[in-house]
């Protein structure tokens, strides 16, 4: 598994994405709560919440709804 460190202008860490051997992602806040998932498979971005986003990985465009 990778993790991608998600930094601001000002190097503060404001999330992490977690990528497993078969494409799929987690995003995770700066306090490791789950934003959102990436399904490489259906081509899906997903919400907390399980609703889709939309089609592509969408998942730093959900980092920012949470502030």
């Amino acid at each position: 598994m990778q993790e991608i460190v998600i930094k601001d202008y000002y190097g503060r860490i404001q999330g992490k994405i977690e990528v497993k051997d078969n494409g799929d992602k987690t995003l995770r806040d700066f306090y490791g709560r789950i934003l959102g998932t990436y399904q490489k498979s259906d081509d899906t971005t997903r919400d907390f919440y399980y609703r889709i986003v939309g089609h592509g990985d969408l998942l730093t465009s959900l980092l920012n709804t949470n502030n």
